[in-house]
C-alpha cells in the first residue's frame, strides 16, 4: 500500500497526457464471472459425477430407504464439496507462491481447448481410444466402495474416496477456473470463488437427492436418462471449454 500511495503522488507530477499506462493484451484485474460459473457448470455436467451419487442413492434406499438415503445424499454432497474445495486451494496455493499464471496463462487457454475437443471427441465417438470420464478399469472398484455406504457417515466418508475416482474426470475445468484465479490480482476473493465454484459443482447432487426424497425420483429411470443424454452432456462441457479456450487466448494475444 505505501509503495502505491507513492507511485500515485509520483504519478501525478507527470503532464495528463504522460498518465495513461499501456494494457497488455486484453487482460483484466478480475476473473468474469460467467467464466467461473460457465466452468463450474461443465464439471457440474459430468456424467460421470452424476452417475455415482445415483448409484450411491440407489445402494441406500434398498438398504435402509428414503430418510437414510436424503441424509447420505447430502452427506455425499458434502463431502465432494469439502474435498474439492481442500484441493483447489492446494492447487492455487501452489501456483501463486511459485509464480506459475505468468508463464501459463497462454498454456490455461490451450488445455481448456483440448479439454474441449477432448469432449466433442465423446459426442461422436463415444468410448473409442479414452473417454473423458472414470476410467473402465476403476469403476468395478468405485462400484463396490460406494455399495458400502449403508448410513450417512459412512456415505460422508466414502465421498473423500470417490472424489479421488472423479478427478480425470472431473477436475479439468476446475484447474482452468484455478489457473484464472490465480492470475488475477490479489484483491479478488479467491476463498468465496471456491466456495461459489463448487456450489455450484455439487448442485445437481443436491438437486438429485432432494428430488429423490420429495419427489419420489426413481433413481433408474435417473441413471437411464443420464445414459441416453451422454453426448449431449460431453457436448455442454466441450462448448463451455471451448468458449473459456478462446477468451484465455484472446486475452493474451
Amino acid at each position: 500500500t505505501p509503495i502505491i500511495d507513492f507511485f500515485k503522488k509520483e504519478l501525478e507530477k507527470f503532464p495528463k497526457e504522460e498518465k495513461e499506462i499501456p494494457k497488455i493484451g486484453n487482460s483484466s484485474n478480475n476473473i468474469p464471472l460467467w467464466a467461473l460459473i460457465g466452468g463450474a457448470l461443465a464439471d457440474a455436467s459430468n456424467p460421470c459425477a452424476l452417475a455415482v451419487l445415483i448409484l450411491l442413492l440407489a445402494s441406500v434406499i434398498s438398504a435402509k430407504g428414503k430418510n437414510h438415503a436424503l441424509l447420505s445424499g447430502l452427506m455425499f454432497s458434502l463431502a465432494i464439496f469439502i474435498s474439492y474445495f481442500l484441493m483447489g486451494l492446494g492447487i492455487y496455493t501452489a501456483i501463486s507462491a511459485f509464480g506459475i499464471p505468468r508463464y501459463l496463462s497462454l498454456g490455461i487457454g490451450i488445455l481448456a481447448i483440448i479439454l474441449a475437443l477432448a469432449n466433442f471427441k465423446d459426442v461422436f465417438w463415444y468410448g473409442k481410444i479414452f473417454i473423458t470420464e472414470v476410467p473402465m478399469a476403476w469403476r468395478p472398484k468405485m462400484q463396490a466402495i460406494i455399495k458400502k455406504a449403508t448410513n450417512p457417515w459412512s456415505a460422508f466418508g466414502i465421498g473423500f474416496l470417490v472424489s479421488l475416482f472423479l478427478v480425470p474426470c472431473a477436475s479439468g475445468p476446475y484447474v482452468v477456473i484455478l489457473g484464472m484465479i490465480a492470475e488475477k490480482t490479489p484483491y479478488i476473493k479467491p476463498i468465496l470463488l471456491l466456495v461459489l465454484y463448487n456450489f455450484i459443482f455439487v448442485f445437481p447432487m443436491l438437486a438429485i437427492t432432494v428430488a429423490m426424497y420429495f419427489f419420489n425420483t426413481r433413481m433408474g429411470k435417473l441413471e437411464q436418462w443420464r445414459q441416453k443424454n451422454l453426448r449431449l452432456l460431453h457436448a455442454i462441457i466441450g462448448i463451455i471449454m471451448l468458449l473459456l479456450g478462446i477468451y484465455l487466448i484472446y486475452s493474451r494475444i
